[in-house]
């Protein structure tokens, strides 16, 4: 007989064969699920935005000769290491907003909190040891960069609950997820710039697409439950939306790419990357849970693509 995810201390969407299910003792496994330490795709696609927009600074900077490459990497580093660090927060607070709404889903119920493998207590102390790292690390940044950071917040604080308002909580997520693309920028000059905002409303649009096909792997349970999606709102025929959507991202990508005056490698960067989004639109089935949750995760490999790029042109720049 096959144990459940909650017996065998797992969760239903997360791989059996993750690193935290190896190296770490069992006690702290509910802690890693807390923060998704097994499921790396939430980090990452909130970190791509930070790495875009900091290496689109970088090119900007070297064409101006004021490029360090140290103060690049440790950029690079502190963006990475805050992403988990703020992700694990967020997911956590996600998680005690909904605890009952996991209760109700499939798809969430082995999650610590509506398994009973953490109390609430537990998890709200967790969250405050996580959002302590992130604030650790974002007083490594200018004091303009500090600012935005804290302001991001209000952003956080809003997004588990647009579910219960708005069929578009997709657009809260990616009002919050989407941050980092005015951080890389401020963290290297000290302020925002017309580039820095395109920016940020192509990572926008990009998260509201990602996100809604990533939704459709509940739609069926929100429904019931009175949850509200983009998934729901666009029905059966979500095919003209994600046109729309990531048609957009790729073209406020593009007017931000010139507005900084990017390489000729960033807009290689950027075909690819638009190919890899028309992709998933063409061969998506919303009746398909699992191919619906590859297509998502797929989307972390467009980011690579499109950091990829603008690296690739940085470094032309300073040959």
């Amino acid at each position: 007989m096959s144990t459940s995810p909650v017996d065998s201390g797992r969760v239903h969407d997360a791989p059996s064969t993750n690193w935290v299910y190896r190296a770490l003792p069992r006690a702290l496994w509910p802690y890693a699920q807390l923060a998704r330490w097994d499921r790396p795709i939430g980090w990452q696609l909130l970190m791509w935005p930070c790495l875009w927009s900091a290496a689109l600074a970088s090119g900007t900077a070297a064409s101006l000769g004021s490029f360090s490459p140290g103060r690049f990497l440790l950029h690079v580093f502190l963006f990475v290491a805050g992403a988990i660090a703020m992700r694990g927060a967020g997911c956590t607070y996600n998680d005690l907003v909904d605890h009952e709404i996991d209760m109700e889903v499939a798809r969430t119920r082995s999650r610590p909190l509506p398994s009973g493998r953490v109390t609430r207590a537990q998890a709200k102390g967790f969250m405050i040891l996580q959002a302590l790292a992130g604030f650790v690390i974002l007083l490594q940044f200018n004091g303009f960069t500090i600012f935005l950071g804290i302001l991001s917040l209000a952003l956080v604080a809003i997004y588990p609950f647009a579910k219960r308002f708005t069929d578009w909580p997709q657009l809260f997520l990616g009002l919050a997820f989407s941050w980092g693309a005015i951080m890389g920028w401020a963290a290297e000059f000290g302020t925002l710039s017309v580039a820095a905002v395109i920016l940020y409303a192509a990572a926008i649009a990009w998260t509201i697409g990602y996100d809604t096909i990533y939704a459709y792997q509940d739609r069926e349970d929100d429904a019931l439950i009175g949850v509200r999606s983009t998934a729901r709102r666009f029905g059966e025929n979500p095919q003209p939306w994600l046109i729309g959507l990531y048609g957009l991202a790729v073209l406020l990508m593009f007017f931000a790419f010139l507005a900084a005056g990017a390489g000729f490698f960033a807009y290689v960067g950027l075909l690819i990357a638009a190919v890899m989004l028309a992709y998933q639109i063409l061969v998506l089935n919303i009746h398909d849970p699992l191919q619906c949750l590859a297509l998502f995760k797929f989307n972390s490999t467009v980011g690579l693509i499109v950091f990829a790029g603008l690296v690739l042109a940085l470094l032309l720049r300073l040959l």
